[in-house]
């Protein structure tokens, strides 16, 4: 019923900060600080992402700084814990003595294809508990990468926009005229419909449809004016 969604494509960066194999330990930590990321793909051949270095795969070196890593692991330190107490994990030991991105990298990379929508984005970043996701073709061709960031931009749409958005979409459709006459005003991207309804009970169908749309944080009504058992302000949960 909604506009098309934003898709990947229309927030990621184009221009990405990518490394090799053989790129070393000091080479992955100064681009990391030149451009300004925690994360960066790893690519073979022409361009294909084989894998992501990020700022956790690089914490252990310092982790285990006090470690004789080339001792066999139960000898590490007493019952296998690190100063702080926690259980070392063998992966964490074998990224200690990591020198070069294809010893480093997560492998295979978690990535998202440019018309995935922001939404399908944002939940593979919240389940995987990443910042980043490089996008790719379908063959696995390095296209860009979006962040966390570049998924809030559309919380930036116009007010008008998402207003008129919500009368075309979601007014005509749950309370057309004469029966109803519903007001639709947006400020800070919080919805507000007041006015006077037929039936109160879409309400919360109203609610749904109106946090669907793109750039909306919140959905308040106000029908007070109708006398009906909502006579102040009440936001839909």
């Amino acid at each position: 019923m909604h506009d098309t969604p934003h898709i990947v494509s229309d927030v990621m960066t184009h221009t990405v900060a990518a490394i090799g194999r053989e790129a070393t330990f000091k080479e992955i930590v100064r681009m990391m600080r030149d451009w300004r990321v925690s994360a960066l793909p790893v690519l073979e051949g022409e361009g294909r992402v084989v894998g992501v270095v990020s700022e956790a795969d690089l914490l252990p070196k310092e982790e285990f700084r006090d470690s004789d890593l080339d001792l066999p692991r139960h000898r590490l330190r007493p019952a296998g814990r690190t100063p702080a107490g926690r259980l070392r994990h063998p992966a964490d030991l074998e990224k200690a003595g990591a020198v070069t991105a294809g010893e480093l990298m997560t492998s295979p990379a978690l990535t998202v294809h440019a018309d995935a929508t922001l939404a399908q984005a944002a939940r593979t970043m919240a389940h995987a508990k990443v910042k980043r996701l490089p996008v790719v073709d379908d063959v696995g061709m390095l296209q860009g990468v979006v962040s966390r960031g570049d998924l809030l931009k559309v919380f930036l749409r116009d007010g008008e926009e998402i207003a008129e958005e919500v009368r075309r979409e979601v007014v005509a459709y749950l309370f057309p005229e004469p029966a109803s006459a519903v007001r639709v005003t947006v400020e800070d991207g919080v919805v507000r419909l007041s006015g006077r309804v037929r039936d109160p009970a879409l309400l919360p169908v109203a609610a749904r449809l109106v946090r669907s749309v793109e750039g909306v944080v919140d959905v308040e009504f106000d029908f007070s004016e109708q006398g009906s058992s909502r006579t102040a302000t009440t936001r839909e949960g």
